[in-house]
């Protein structure tokens, strides 16, 4: 399965504008035909806004991204608010959902419980042969959530809106959740401004080793990992380093 991660310059609370952006960089993609799936950040059409009614999706903002899907033949991740709850939706490339997501660990320091529901259930989901677990930002920096999963598990997804001031811890925490729990784990990240913090992307995908299958830097694009992720992969890595079978269970008495 050939990924592709997209990220860009949000326009603040602007859906039609974020729709266009989208559009437009997926039409201008000159490898768009290689795509199997594609992946955008948290809060896809708004950005990370507490205006909990404004990124509400409509049955017009999902009917975009079912058009996407299906003139491209693609799967797509997107991300968006439906009934309180900020989530990661992913659909087929029928534009058929095959899964949503409810962020568990809400940004409190940001103030992101005080307007939005918790998630409470993970969820796995299958894709293109794939067993996924998806994620949403702040998830990021609780590691259970993925070692709860990890024998499951071949791809963890993150979408997220991560301040480039952490940048580091971004990328040093993705790749850790691929080599604690041997699995491919992508994250895709925005770009831009929105008021005083500045986001710069660090999209990536590491493989179950952790070796970098896709970076995309800072600038603004899809990117298309050269290499389709590799599903036997996951499997010599777990047979090599059995290491899951060597976890415990806690509190230790």
């Amino acid at each position: 399965m050939r990924i592709a991660l997209c990220q860009y310059d949000m326009k603040w609370e602007d859906k039609e504008a974020n729709k266009k952006k989208i559009t437009d960089l997926l039409a201008a993609f000159p490898r768009r035909s290689e795509i199997d799936w594609l992946v955008l950040s948290e809060m896809s059409l708004t950005g990370f806004t507490m205006n909990s009614a404004l990124a509400e999706l409509t049955d017009a903002d999902r009917q975009f991204f079912c058009d996407l899907a299906q003139r491209n033949n693609i799967n797509i991740s997107y991300g968006g608010v439906e009934g309180g709850f900020n989530k990661l939706i992913t659909i087929n490339r029928h534009g058929d959902r095959v899964n949503d997501y409810s962020k568990i660990h809400l940004y409190a320091f940001g103030g992101e419980d005080k307007y939005f529901k918790a998630g409470a259930k993970q969820k796995l989901f299958e894709l293109e042969g794939f067993r996924v677990m998806p994620a949403v930002c702040f998830d990021l920096r609780f590691p259970y959530l993925f070692w709860s999963m990890a024998e499951k598990a071949d791809i963890y997804i993150v979408i997220a809106a991560w301040p480039m001031r952490r940048a580091e811890h971004w990328m040093t925490l993705l790749r850790a959740r691929a080599v604690e729990n041997q699995a491919y784990c992508l994250g895709v990240n925005r770009i831009g401004v929105e008021g005083k913090v500045e986001y710069s992307g660090n999209s990536m995908c590491y493989d179950p080793l952790g070796k970098t299958a896709l970076d995309c830097g800072t600038a603004e694009g899809i990117f298309l990992s050269e290499a389709p992720l590799d599903k036997a992969l996951v499997a010599k890595t777990r047979e090599r380093f059995p290491f899951i079978g060597e976890r415990k269970d806690f509190p230790w008495q």
